[in-house]
């Protein structure tokens, strides 16, 4: 495997420079060795337009690519030793699951035992074994992807496994059986993986880290966790977490914020923060239902109930405003006007949309 570096890369399908044109801002950003990314965002994004310049398929307009300090900007796809794994999978109908995964080491002019050894190995992670005689285009879509996985699994000579939208598709209810899969065999092979997804919750539960991007720029780059908990912008806020993040527009008094006629405790201190359109962010999770009026409670009326089987998604206009909060299957739900809280702690602060640093 390989640290992948990318150093001022930046690429436009048009041929004009000017800022409105790149498909990918110009940037810089580094795949550390071992480790599994996700580039996550919507259609347009510049995701794809990434990963197929760290795979060779597209040459950038601006800037080099680098694995392990060694410009490969120049050299073609085939001379990069790049294992790519598509949203349609990529296999020989005619050869069997054995000749599918042998294929790449043929080519190579391995020893025939040493090919058989290879290609058991890797059929006994991708739990394959039993198909290993079967004609490929017999196969399940889920189990023709894994076919693809493992066609880059054994080679020995691979930089980086990339993945682009490989789920897409697999039926639901194999997804996560897949994904699972997915994750186990990274961890086990110490790959460098970047995987290209739209959906949040492939992103969340497969890499260590995300790579949030919207219109051709990187918006935020940290753990699950990270993302989660502090969003850097209003969009991460939205774009992770089912359901999003509440938002609530607030005004300031003082050393305070005020929202709905109400001055909430938080972390941050109001006279500290920059001038600008200021929100508050709290995620569904940590929005409480409330039984009496206190600290940061709010009136707010119960509009619709989702059911997404363990949790309840709530629906409410707090102080006029629409939120969301979730809560356990278990617990009774009142209908109705209700009180809740903004717990102080969980608060996040945003000025213009950018999550604000000073006054915290």
């Amino acid at each position: 495997m390989a640290q992948i570096i990318l150093s001022g890369v930046g690429h436009t399908y048009t041929g004009a420079a000017h800022e409105e044109a790149w498909a990918l801002n110009p940037l810089d950003l580094v795949w550390e060795d071992g480790r599994t990314y996700a580039l996550l965002g919507p259609s347009g994004c510049g995701k794809t337009t990434m990963l197929n310049i760290i795979s060779g398929l597209v040459k950038p307009t601006r800037g080099r690519v680098l694995f392990d300090a060694r410009d490969v900007t120049d050299i073609p796809t085939t001379k990069r030793n790049i294992a790519q794994v598509f949203q349609f999978p990529v296999i020989y109908g005619a050869m069997s699951v054995y000749e599918n995964l042998a294929f790449p080491l043929v080519c190579r002019k391995w020893p025939r035992e040493r090919i058989a050894e290879k290609v058991a190995e890797v059929a006994e992670v991708l739990d394959l074994e039993r198909e290993l005689r079967r004609p490929a285009r017999t196969l399940t879509a889920a189990e023709k992807q894994l076919i693809s996985l493992g066609r880059g699994l054994v080679r020995e000579d691979v930089a980086a496994l990339l993945m682009d939208e490989p789920l897409t598709v697999i039926d639901p209810q194999f997804k996560f059986l897949l994904r699972r899969k997915l994750r186990e065999i990274t961890e086990r092979f110490r790959l460098t993986v970047v995987y290209v997804t739209h959906d949040q919750n492939e992103a969340m539960t497969f890499a260590n880290e995300v790579v949030v991007m919207s219109e051709g720029q990187v918006v935020q780059r940290g753990s699950p966790e990270e993302l989660f908990e502090y969003p850097r912008t209003t969009y991460v806020g939205y774009f992770i977490g089912s359901p999003a993040m509440n938002l609530f527009p607030v005004s300031t008094d003082g050393g305070a914020l005020v929202f709905g006629g109400t001055r909430l405790r938080s972390n941050y201190d109001a006279a500290a923060l920059p001038p600008g359109q200021l929100q508050v962010g709290v995620r569904p999770e940590y929005l409480e239902l409330a039984f009496e009026p206190g600290e940061n409670t709010l009136a707010a009326r119960i509009t619709g109930i989702l059911d997404q089987g363990s949790v309840r998604v709530v629906a409410l206009l707090v102080a006029g405003e629409p939120a969301k909060l979730s809560i356990p299957r278990g617990r009774r739900v009142p209908s109705g006007d209700v009180l809740v809280r903004l717990p102080a702690d969980k608060i996040r602060v945003y000025v213009d949309g950018d999550l604000a640093t000073a006054g915290r």
